[in-house]
């Protein structure tokens, strides 16, 4: 898919749009206002989609007009290009163009290919442990075990836009029935545990040692640990309430999910109890509305609800309800060393699933500014820009002896939205030069980078014994 302009070729989604509505395209020329011979030329991909028409589409069929942009589904386009970059299926540099064009065309073939390269990826690696003396075969086999359960139930989330629909509304019932917006959550959350004949203990750290939370169902207690905060105490709370009186609504969301390996279903539970926590402690509608009149402060809309920042800030990249969507916001949760632990997105940015993050991307500063919102506007390889905003929060627990661990939230979405951010304030937009950044540096073809800490997995390395330059590593190509 191509941009001509300020406007986009959209053929090939416009087209599975109208058959999915079982509609002619003399019909849906009707019902938005223009002639069935527009509709023809534009899914035939001989005009471009104007920016009226667009914003038509999204009126008419209460759509998100990201879902027809070019970068819609950013994820599949960025495992698909670090597939093709793969020196094993020998395709060279494989012009951007290009890629668009088989995502726009053929979308589940392009799917199928980067299913297909993760399990070749898994067995090359077999091979390899195998044939070097110095790797621990079980301990790589694990690893590998290990990752695809939650690289399986990330991309179920992403294909849900982070949000899902039923469980979010049974929150938002219960946070209702219970009044959480009027009385004292914390008395109002145990005493519906008690309901079901179940008390809360909070215990000394010493007791608990490294449990923050522990459930016992013979003795019917739910003990928390000293170190967790008011918030985290909550939110455990709400946890074992999905337990408690979701569990049907969990399994027929899990059905729906099309996940099948028994480790993922079990993190799948996990998540979806946690997702219900929050939509609890933070029912939609009167979460949305506060995150448009407060403009989206972070530590406001905390103190609101009662949440911890990292809790708010990940509720917020969830709001995608059809009727009532907010800004579709990307998160991520980093630690000092670059490991991503957490990565959420309901927009279009996609994040890398291995290799950390990019250097040049200001969410690290955070930790040179604990405590401190960092923002700024970053430029990916595709072309589009977002503002991020980032700062660090500290974990339960933590002694003299043993600190608490500190990670960097980092929250951000296209910059079209950022006027909409009170982050945002006193930048000028269109001044700001965004800073270019990548995936990550396996990934990135980004030349003379002075940050880079590996040349790209395509391209050899270049080495110039007469010359010395900013960047450490450099490659044919550049």
């Amino acid at each position: 898919m191509s941009k001509r302009g300020t406007k986009l070729i959209i053929g090939q989604r416009l087209k599975v749009l109208r058959q999915s509505l079982g509609l002619t395209q003399g019909q849906m020329a009707a019902e938005l206002g223009v002639s069935a011979s527009y509709i023809t030329l534009i899914e035939s991909d001989q005009r471009p989609a104007s920016a009226k028409l667009l914003l038509r589409l999204a009126e008419v069929y209460d759509l998100n007009i990201s879902e027809l942009a070019p970068s819609s589904n950013a994820q599949l386009t960025s495992d698909f290009e670090a597939a093709l970059k793969d020196p094993a299926l020998e395709a060279g540099p494989v012009p951007r163009a290009e890629i668009e064009a088989v995502l726009q065309a053929s979308p589940r073939i392009a799917a199928a290919l980067v299913r297909l390269h993760e399990r070749f990826s898994v067995q090359a690696m077999y091979h390899l442990s195998e044939a070097n003396p110095l790797t621990d075969r079980d301990k790589v086999e694990a690893l590998a075990d290990a990752s695809r359960p939650v690289e399986a139930v990330r991309n179920w989330l992403y294909d849900s836009r982070n949000y899902l629909h039923d469980l979010d509304h049974e929150a938002e019932a219960m946070a209702e029935e219970l009044g959480l917006q009027r009385a004292v959550p914390h008395i109002e959350l145990t005493g519906r545990l008690a309901e079901h004949g179940i008390r809360v203990r909070i215990l000394p750290s010493n007791v608990m040692g490294d449990q923050l939370r522990r459930f016992d169902p013979h003795r019917r207690e739910l003990m928390l640990s000293e170190l967790l905060g008011e918030a985290s105490r909550r939110f455990q709370i709400g946890v074992l309430l999905a337990r408690l009186e979701q569990d049907a609504q969990i399994v027929l969301t899990l059905e729906k999910s099309g996940l099948t390996d028994p480790s993922a279903l079990v993190l799948a539970r996990v998540t979806l109890a946690n997702y219900f926590a929050a939509a609890l402690l933070m029912p939609y509608r009167r979460f949305l509305a506060a995150c448009e009149s407060l403009r989206y402060d972070v530590e406001s809309i905390s103190h609101r609800f009662g949440t911890s920042y990292e809790q708010t800030a990940h509720r917020m990249s969830t709001l995608q309800r059809p009727d009532a969507r907010g800004i579709p916001f990307f998160f991520v949760r980093v630690d000092r060393a670059g490991n991503i632990s957490k990565r959420f997105s309901a927009g279009r940015f996609a994040i890398s699933r291995f290799g950390g993050t990019c250097p040049l991307w200001n969410i690290h500063a955070a930790f040179e500014g604990p405590d401190q919102v960092h923002t700024q506007i970053i430029r990916m390889p595709e072309g589009a820009s977002y503002f991020s905003f980032a700062r660090t929060v500290t974990r339960a627990g933590g002694s003299h002896a043993a600190p608490a661990p500190r990670f960097a939230i980092g929250l951000g979405c296209d910059v079209a939205y950022a006027p909409r951010l009170v982050y945002a304030d006193g930048i000028d937009l269109a001044r700001v030069r965004p800073v270019d950044v990548g995936l990550n540096c396996y990934l990135c073809e980004r030349a003379n980078c002075a940050s880079r800490a590996h040349a790209p997995i395509n391209r050899r390395l270049a080495v110039n014994e007469r010359e010395r330059s900013l960047a450490i590593y450099r490659f044919e190509g550049e």
